[in-house]
């Protein structure tokens, strides 16, 4: 066999501070030394030697000084810096392409005293005519919206879909005015929503926190409380993304 064909072996002591980082990033409570020091099945001092390089480095960190360890901030820092937009798109831009009208759902929370609406987490849905699509869509003049839909009128879902793009120019415009979106029967009857834009240091739009319900159990008189809400929460997860690290 030759000797390219031949699996190269990995190096332990790398093996085992990526071991060590796996282990503390999976716990939800800071990580004993003992414990790393069982997982990794050797002494504690050497054990010890790694996790505090790792610690002086700043990817991990002492709470309450005690020898127990939490991910540190250059694990945020290094997330942080690295364009993981451009490496999707270099590698995705096809699958992108594809998902290119529409909103995805990356979360949710379904009240258990109300009657809830039918959003799953993973469900595309529409940019044009929900209000979290809208949110995304709000920094996007005719030029922009015309690249993304083409020229043809835009699916109707109800009576309330809007269908034509200057209109759809018009609302994005509003969201930018109110910082919020709505969604008034638009893709769901008898269903209203209300969402935000969430923006990331550049101030640039990356994703949308929102609120639907059954218009019977959200009348339009509670709209601008709701919107409110929802638009400090959008503000507090904005901050909380220009956070700089230590």
């Amino acid at each position: 066999m030759r000797k390219g064909a031949l699996e190269t072996p990995s190096v332990q002591s790398v093996d085992r501070v990526l071991t060590i980082l796996e282990a503390v990033a999976k716990s939800k409570a800071p990580v004993p030394l003992a414990q790393l020091t069982d997982l990794l099945g050797i002494n504690q001092s050497s054990v010890f030697r790694l996790a505090n390089t790792l610690k002086r480095r700043g990817f991990l960190a002492n709470p309450n000084t005690r020898k127990s360890y939490v991910l540190g901030p250059s694990i945020w820092r290094m997330s942080r810096n690295y364009d993981w937009s451009g490496m999707l798109i270099s590698i995705c831009h096809d699958h992108l392409e594809a998902l290119g009208r529409h909103v995805l759902f990356i979360d949710h929370h379904a009240s258990t005293k109300q009657i809830v609406v039918p959003a799953q987490t993973g469900a595309l849905m529409p940019l044009h005519c929900t209000a979290h699509g809208k949110a995304l869509l709000a920094d996007y003049g005719l030029a922009e919206l015309r690249a993304l839909f083409g020229t043809t009128s835009l699916k109707s879902f109800t009576e309330h879909t809007i269908v034509a793009l200057p209109q759809l120019e018009k609302a994005c415009a509003k969201v930018r005015a109110d910082g919020f979106a709505t969604d008034e029967a638009e893709y769901l009857d008898e269903v209203r929503c209300v969402a935000a834009p969430i923006r990331d240091q550049d101030h640039k739009v990356i994703a949308a926190i929102g609120v639907s319900a059954p218009a019977s159990r959200f009348p339009r008189a509670r709209q601008r409380a709701v919107a409110r809400h929802v638009r400090d929460a959008a503000a507090t997860i904005t901050a909380v993304l220009h956070v700089e690290p230590d």
